[in-house]
């Protein structure tokens, strides 16, 4: 497994899975993703976002948009999503890092820590009140100084084996009533009449 910068190609992935988890897609820029990926097969596993936002008194950098597919669950793969966004935000400069997120309980792990809304810039007070109101209610404000952030041994060790899990349900058979078709009335080209 391994983490890299999205590319352009990325880009019809990254929203079919940002929809199916209900993630937070606003302004949404594929080059600000990162995605993991399995070396061997080539299969992405999970993506995360960072977020810069511009405002009078200079930027401020958010992690948004992470995701983790069922099958690549609990194998440090969003551990690892979260270290190289952490890293992308450091090599642009910042010391503080916030994530608006209904899971503060996961990014504890890291180090993040939960912040009072009234202590955030407001710019990140007003996307946590448009993030409850829109895809997560449950939403709060975490924050992180990137000095901080710590990766636990158990996720580095999960994500070097890391391997997708068999499907938990497998699909039921496809039938003909599923594509509209009245099996007792419709007629086939080549009817055999069994």
């Amino acid at each position: 497994m391994y983490v890299r910068d999205a590319k352009n190609r990325d880009e019809a992935w990254l929203l079919d899975h940002i929809e199916e988890m209900a993630l937070d897609d606003a302004a949404f820029r594929s080059r600000d993703y990162v995605i993991a990926v399995d070396e061997d097969s080539n299969e992405r596993a999970g993506f995360g976002r960072i977020r810069i936002h511009k405002t009078d008194s200079g930027e401020l950098c958010e992690l948004t948009g992470i995701g983790v597919l069922p099958a690549w669950r609990e194998q440090g793969v969003g551990a690892h999503v979260i270290e190289r966004l952490i890293e992308t935000a450091r090599a642009k400069g910042f010391e503080t890092v916030y994530s608006l997120t209904d899971e503060p309980g996961y990014l504890a792990q890291f180090g993040f820590e939960p912040v009072d809304s009234s202590d955030v810039p407001e710019k990140i007070r007003e996307r946590l009140e448009t993030k409850r109101e829109t895809v997560q209610p449950d939403a709060v404000a975490t924050s992180i100084d990137i000095d901080d952030f710590a990766m636990p041994d158990r996720f580095r060790e999960a994500f070097k084996n890391a391997a997708p899990h068999e499907a938990e349900a497998e699909t039921p058979p496809e039938d003909a009533e599923d594509f509209g078709i009245d099996p007792d009335s419709a007629t086939y080209k080549y009817d055999t009449g069994r």
